[in-house]
């Protein structure tokens, strides 16, 4: 069976969204994120394990060691696909999610903070 068109496009932006908003990532969504976006799609990856992998992968990168020298923004949802994958293989037990939210509520704060200072900067050109 084909899907609904209007499935795919609410899913993928739905999806986008979420790779918008989470910490770590340049807030921004290329062509290839959007193509990723549609092949989850197509293989039945739901809205809430993409959620789970991305909070678990922002916690792996958010939650270490002080001293730990920085690392570079995420430049594409490709970067979550291995841990999309360990989610599919592995779900996160009942509640971690939750769990996770509330360990990254500032990272997460400070994330949406950015976001909305760059959508109000005048665009070059």
């Amino acid at each position: 069976m084909q899907p609904n068109r209007s499935d795919v496009k609410r899913y993928t932006d739905q999806l986008l969204e979420l790779y918008r908003h989470t910490p770590g990532t340049l807030g921004r969504v290329s062509r290839e994120d959007r193509s990723l976006a549609r092949e989850l799609h197509d293989r039945g990856v739901s809205l809430s394990m993409v959620q789970e992998a991305f909070l678990l992968a922002t916690a792996r990168r958010c939650l270490r060691a002080p001293d730990a020298a920085p690392l570079a923004p995420v430049r594409s949802l490709h970067y979550f696909v291995p841990v999309i994958e360990e989610i599919m293989a592995t779900p996160l037990l009942v509640g971690y999610a939750d769990y996770l939210k509330w360990k990254l509520r500032k990272v997460q704060a400070g994330h949406d903070g950015a976001l909305v200072v760059r959508s109000r900067r005048p665009k070059p050109g």
